[in-house]
């Protein structure tokens, strides 16, 4: 009969729970296992370790089972979200949304276009100097409106220049 409250040393411990001297060493070492400890103890504390790790509450290192876990249903539920955003049609991938501003863009530039010779028509007087400045305005509105990317839509206001007397701000 084992006697609980006695003193036992890893070796012994070791063929008692079916582990190798080095495991159990290896227990004692991470604190898993108090050193000096009785045997009863010792199993209580191994047995507690055995319940932590098969509910996934260890840590190993740097990896907590926990929190891993946490994350990967975080990630897995991230994913579900976008694709139901998906699903609703609140969200597209990128190269949809740079098709549809470049077809946006194709529309507009053909608008602004027809706009210095549809002045000209109207205004039969406006002189030719002012026709041109119409004209460059909306080359440089368009040359923007073409170059915008799915990486230039941020919260500044990339016609910001537009209001300024023409120029481009010097960068």
């Amino acid at each position: 009969m084992l006697d609980l409250h006695a003193t036992v040393t890893q070796s012994e411990f070791g063929r008692i729970v079916g582990i190798s001297q080095q495991a159990v060493s290896d227990l004692v070492g991470r604190g898993v296992l108090r050193s000096g400890e009785p045997v009863g103890v010792w199993l209580v504390e191994y047995c507690s370790h055995l319940r932590e790790g098969a509910a996934g509450r260890l840590t190993a290192g740097d990896l907590d089972l926990a929190t891993e876990r946490a994350r990967l249903a975080s990630a897995q539920a991230d994913k579900v979200e976008m694709a139901n955003a998906v699903t609703r049609g609140e969200l597209a991938p990128a190269h949809v949304i740079e098709e549809v501003l470049s077809r946006a863009g194709a529309r507009v530039a053909g608008i602004l276009d027809s706009i210095p010779m549809a002045v000209k028509r109207r205004v039969p007087e406006l002189p030719a100097s002012s026709v041109r400045y119409i004209e460059e305005e909306i080359a440089r509105v368009r040359n923007i409106a073409a170059s915008v990317s799915v990486a230039d839509l941020q919260p500044q206001d990339i016609f910001a220049d537009a209001e300024s007397d023409g120029e481009p701000e010097a960068g």
